[in-house]
């Protein structure tokens, strides 16, 4: 049975700048994804909690404050406190204003995607598209 692809919008840390993460939201429903914004100023551990409580597909995490190195860690660390293993349970991207020497170390880590400012919503759709188990459409 065919279900939409369900992605988890989160913004975490102090970083309060959301209309990044708010037209990327819009984008993901207009192509026919299901998703769900957890607002601004969310822990690791709530953005865990919530991709394990809406059993999402993919955790799109949006992150401009340039603490990305110390949270994302923290909320990959949180996901598989719950049981949840980037790349296999869900997929794990971010978005947001990333050194591209910060890059590998995100995914490294099991981060499988990171979308810098300009990225088309073509490219990021495609992306999860092409990355999302196959009993889940668009």
């Amino acid at each position: 049975m065919e279900r939409k692809i369900r992605v988890l919008i989160a913004k975490p840390g102090l970083d309060g700048h959301d209309r990044g993460a708010k037209v990327i939201a819009r984008a993901l429903r207009d192509a026919g994804f299901e998703v769900i914004y957890t607002g601004i100023r969310r822990t690791p551990a709530e953005i865990a909690e919530t991709a394990l409580q809406e059993d999402v597909d993919v955790l799109g995490i949006s992150i401009l404050s340039g603490a990305h190195l110390e949270l994302i860690p923290l909320v990959i660390q949180e996901l598989k406190a719950r049981g949840l293993e980037p790349g296999r349970d869900l997929i794990v991207v971010v978005g947001g204003i990333i050194p591209e020497e910060d890059i590998p170390k995100l995914k490294k880590i099991g981060v499988a995607e990171v979308f810098l400012p300009g990225t088309s919503m073509f490219e990021i759709v495609e992306f999860i598209k092409n990355n999302v188990g196959e009993k889940v459409v668009a």
